[in-house]
């Protein structure tokens, strides 16, 4: 599976195409197979979103996982601290962004 990732232009933030928009949660991301490149451009070019790249990910029972760390890291916060672990189902998951 492919999905896209890049920062939101306004806050930074980490984002995940959801097949219509961008969103925080790497669960949302869907798999946009050889159209990665297409999306990426139209979305870069409208300014939506910023330094947009595909990454190969996998979906289980658990969510999306990118395959590479540096890309999980980006999904998910840092590997070495539980405790700072981005959960985007919590409602503080926001707060670090706005």
């Amino acid at each position: 599976m492919k999905i896209l990732t890049g920062n939101d232009l306004k806050t930074g933030a980490v984002t995940w195409w959801n097949g219509h928009d961008w969103s925080l949660h790497v669960d949302d991301a869907v798999d946009v197979g050889d159209r990665a490149d297409e999306i990426a451009q139209r979305e870069s070019a409208a300014r939506r979103v910023n330094a947009c790249y595909a990454i190969d990910a996998t979906r289980d029972e658990s969510g999306v996982r990118p395959a590479h760390i540096k890309d999980r890291v980006r999904a998910l916060g840092p590997t070495v601290r539980p405790d700072l672990t981005l959960k985007p189902t919590e409602p503080e998951a926001l707060d670090w962004v706005i």
